[in-house]
């Protein structure tokens, strides 16, 4: 879905409260306490948290899902166990009903992808 929000508060406002947008805050929150750093905006329609670099992700609330953009997952999760139980496509993350936040591994997934920011590598596709 694409939400005309101008403002990360005004997107957030514009989330009808059911389990998409609890699981959206999960997720944000986790992106604030391992990126602190970060900026939150507006890009493509979207929450986005960039640096200096650019993006480095953005978070959507779907129809069906709630997805986390975060380019080349691969180059965060060779292995792909921090990411096990969570439906993916090339460089997002869909987060269902069916799947809550806290039983999986994305904090961990989130906070490597920091660190390798910080560490000036690269994520994108």
């Amino acid at each position: 879905m694409q939400y005309e929000a101008k403002t990360p508060s005004e997107y957030l406002g514009m989330l009808d409260a059911d389990w998409r947008k609890e699981q959206l805050l999960v997720l944000r929150s986790l992106l604030k306490k391992h990126g602190p750093e970060l900026v939150e905006g507006i890009h493509y329609k979207m929450l986005s948290y960039s640096d200096s670099k650019g993006i480095l992700c953005s978070l959507n609330a779907q129809k069906n899902y709630v997805s986390l953009y975060v380019g080349d997952t691969k180059k965060v999760d060779p292995d792909g166990s921090l990411l096990s139980g969570i439906e993916s496509g090339k460089g997002c993350l869909r987060f269902k009903k069916s799947v809550p936040v806290s039983e999986t591994r994305i904090e961990e997934f989130i906070e490597r992808a920091v660190q390798i920011r910080r560490r000036g590598g690269d994520i994108d596709c």
